[in-house]
């Protein structure tokens, strides 16, 4: 009955006429994003449908929206368009939830010569297309730079390798009389967005992309090793405690911008929260975050995208792939992506693009997404698996509660079993499941 009562209002939702009062077929469009992000996207929807006189796209803002529209897609009352993370493709797409684009972005002169390398990656899961970009990112280190210069250090240089970022870490941090911290340079479940994407910086991803986690090379250890030094150094109680008092990210009270912490990984969208929420006259710097081994010219980092999808069933695939490729247009594109104040997914980007976009460090950042190397964020099948055990055992060492080595064998084993079970259940339906995906797209 409350599986009957969800799909109904999901209908309700997804529902309505096909076409409007005025003759033009109807897209339910559901996204999830709130504030700046839900006006930016929606004046571009506005731009569209006053684009042209065939579709009206109606949006509609979901939370949970991961949820909903793969339960929407399993009663049969799915939108036309949802708006998603990369990191959902694999789970969905095998689920049959996802219709492939390869022949519709074909027929639209949608390709990957039109993108930055790791964010095309990043739409394609096991040989199809199953997504497009709306707005991307990619990690960077950010460091206060009143806490580089009251510590002595130069406030215009960052950490270039992992140890000088410890050595810094060292010099920043700063104890009260009783022993507890006051302020520390780095911390890393701080935030702990990237936990599950920080034994790449020590070597590789810890999934080889096929069927082995790769939790028993020397990338991971040395990561778990890592984690390890920082209870060994601070005191893990202390640093839970320091972090205990830490204000909401989205707030004045946010560690980074009150000088707790002094260097942390983020992505592009934080000088929007610096200029929110920091006092006024912050100081902070960014660049690519470090590594054992500096590499100039080819910086590390790890990209993430929001996506855009067809659910499977969708009522208007075509006129849905219309309004997608209308946004992937580099005018369309750098107008949401200037008004969210992120990067550009695209390859090419434009003078005034660079010139009008408020971010002081766009440049880095665009740097870094067309990197050789960069990276796509981890987007296991057992994705959920994967960070809840993350979330556990990288607690586990950073309280001085287990040691390093421990944890990530135990977490090793637990691991691979998971991705061998998921393997298994998903190589039972592979042969059908492509073949319908091949017959879509014509292949």
């Amino acid at each position: 009955m409350l599986l009957a009562g969800l799909l109904a209002a999901l209908a309700g939702c997804a529902g309505g006429g096909d076409r409007d009062e005025k003759g033009k077929v109807v897209l339910e469009y559901w996204e999830k994003w709130t504030g700046h992000e839900k006006e930016a996207i929606a004046r571009r929807v506005e731009a569209f449908n006053r684009s042209q006189d065939k579709i009206h796209v109606r949006m509609l803002t979901v939370s949970r929206i991961d949820q909903k529209m793969m339960l929407a897609t399993a009663g049969g009352v799915p939108p036309d368009v949802v708006g998603l993370w990369a990191v959902n493709l694999p789970s969905y797409s095998e689920n049959n939830a996802l219709l492939p684009l390869d022949r519709l972005a074909a027929e639209f002169g949608i390709s990957e010569g039109n993108y930055l390398p790791v964010i095309w990656k990043l739409c394609n899961y096991r040989g199809f297309l199953w997504s497009l970009p709306s707005t991307p990112s990619v990690v960077a280190l950010h460091w206060n730079k009143d806490a580089f210069r009251e510590a002595g250090l130069d406030p215009e240089r960052p950490p270039r390798t992992l140890a000088e970022l410890e050595e810094f870490n060292e010099k920043i941090t700063r104890k009260n009389p009783d022993g507890s911290l006051e302020r520390i340079g780095h911390m890393p479940q701080e935030p702990a967005w990237w936990m599950r994407d920080f034994p790449t910086w020590f070597g590789h991803p810890v999934w080889d992309g096929g069927d082995r986690m790769r939790m028993d090379d020397d990338a991971c250890r040395r990561f778990f090793g890592w984690l390890e030094s920082y209870p060994r150094r601070f005191g893990g109680p202390e640093m839970y405690k320091l972090r205990g008092a830490f204000g909401n990210f989205a707030s004045p009270e946010n560690p980074f911008f009150t000088g707790k912490v002094a260097m942390v990984m983020q992505g592009v969208w934080m000088d929007g929260f610096i200029k929110k929420f920091a006092r006024p006259g912050f100081r902070y710097g960014v660049a690519p975050f470090p590594e054992p081994v500096e590499h100039p010219g080819a910086p590390l980092t790890v990209a993430e995208t929001d996506i855009l999808v067809i659910p499977a069933g969708a009522k208007h695939p075509r006129e849905s792939m219309e309004f997608i490729a209308w946004l992937q247009r580099r005018e369309n594109m750098e107008a949401l992506c200037l008004e969210q104040k992120k990067i550009s997914p695209l390859r090419e980007v434009s003078a005034d693009f660079l010139a009008r976009h408020e971010h002081p460090y766009l440049r880095t950042f665009q740097e870094l997404a067309a990197s050789p190397r960069a990276l796509p964020a981890l987007t296991i099948p057992t994705f959920r698996e994967f960070e809840n055990d993350l979330s556990v055992y990288t607690n586990l060492v950073l309280l001085g509660r287990m040691e390093g080595e421990a944890a990530r064998m135990e977490m090793s084993a637990r691991q691979q079993k998971a991705l061998d079970a998921k393997l298994n259940r998903w190589n039972r339906v592979a042969p059908v499941r492509t073949a319908e995906w091949r017959k879509e797209v014509g292949s």
